[in-house]
């Protein structure tokens, strides 16, 4: 499969940032789907077709972090991008040790958003 023939699925709870995540992936070529919860996307057929997972960690309800988990739990070895406005160690660490691909903090520049992207789905 092309990258650019691979699903992104991207998962926040902000329509704004959802539509302009979705709009900035579009733009790049790829295939994408926007979800305002971690339990929307989860309970549609996305998470056996997607090749990427750009989530915000938190959302009401399920967050980012235990949305890697779940998928973990899974046995989906999906790549999963984490975005957050929060810069607690800790919670950076437990995003971390979740087994997210790439964490960006809000606010990132679209070069190192891509290059997250790029290193998720290599050509």
């Amino acid at each position: 499969m092309l990258p650019k023939e691979c699903l992104v699925s991207v998962i926040d709870d902000d329509k704004s940032l959802l539509s302009a995540i979705v709009g900035l992936v579009r733009s790049l070529g790829y295939k994408v789907s926007g979800h305002e919860s971690a339990e929307a996307f989860l309970d549609s057929d996305e998470p056996a077709r997607a090749s990427c997972v750009i989530t915000d960690i938190h959302m009401p309800g399920m967050s980012g972090i235990d949305l890697k988990i779940e998928l973990s739990n899974r046995h989906n070895d999906v790549p999963v991008i984490m975005i957050t406005a929060r810069s607690e160690t800790a919670l950076l660490n437990r995003a971390r040790q979740s087994g997210a691909h790439c964490l960006l903090t809000k606010p990132f520049h679209h070069d190192d958003f891509i290059a997250c992207l790029e290193k998720a789905i290599p050509a």
